[in-house]
């Protein structure tokens, strides 16, 4: 077990983000353009939303009330014995509690296999514990890049309990950036140039606004899975 969480704490790999768009998450929506009608995707530009419509996804509504509810039986009792931390080990997150699980129950595994089947080749190798963050709703993760050294091409996560905004933004041309709507029970994927050459942030409550429009955040609970770097 702290053998896995030591390989989970050099996943973060924080960057410093000159030029990042905060300037538009207090409610502007000048330079927002929608993907299409009401998707969960906003971008700089129409040619970086074409360009990463295959290396993002969000796919809303992925697991259902019940499937949810499953979730947070098997992850509560840990994660309320823990007290929310406001200092990270790189400065990564803020309010958070987190964890790492290798077992599962049969209902959560079988969620977590249909991700699998969803986000990963058939043949990827994925790292074995599924990484849990349970964010206050004063919680926030800063921009950053999982490591290349303990993760592969692509990230999966599952949104729990609260709608969020999570920010792409390139780390060489910080005026490139893509908003990510990721709505309560939904399923986000990142892949290739949106895993490597993107910083990924989820944006603070006061922050957070997807197309001019305020998404209130709340307490978020997301469960992520990795394939290895091969």
């Amino acid at each position: 077990m702290k053998v896995l969480l030591a390989v989970l704490k050099q996943i973060h790999k924080p960057a410093l983000c000159t030029g990042n768009p905060r300037c538009l998450s207090s409610g502007a929506t000048s330079g927002l353009l929608p993907l299409g009608d009401e998707a969960p995707m906003v971008g700089s530009s129409p040619e970086l939303v074409q360009k990463l419509g295959s290396q993002v996804e969000v796919r809303t509504d992925f697991i259902t009330e019940a499937e949810e509810a499953a979730f947070l039986r098997e992850l509560d009792p840990g994660l309320k014995k823990k007290r929310y931390e406001f200092d990270h080990w790189d400065d990564a997150i803020h309010g958070y509690r987190e964890t790492e699980r290798l077992r599962w129950g049969a209902a959560c595994e079988e969620i977590l296999n249909r991700v699998r089947s969803t986000a990963f080749p058939e043949c990827s190798q994925l790292l074995g514990p599924v990484h849990v963050i349970d964010l206050d709703k004063t919680g926030y993760i800063k921009p950053h890049i999982d490591s290349v050294k303990f993760c592969g091409s692509t990230i999966a996560g599952l949104s729990l309990l609260s709608d969020s905004i999570m920010r792409l933004v390139k780390e060489d041309t910080p005026s490139e950036w893509l908003d990510l709507l990721l709505s309560r029970r939904s399923l986000y994927i990142l892949r290739d140039q949106a895993r490597y050459k993107f910083t990924h942030e989820i944006l603070k409550n006061e922050e957070s606004v997807f197309n001019g429009q305020r998404v209130p955040r709340q307490r978020r609970i997301s469960v992520i899975c990795r394939n290895l770097p091969g």
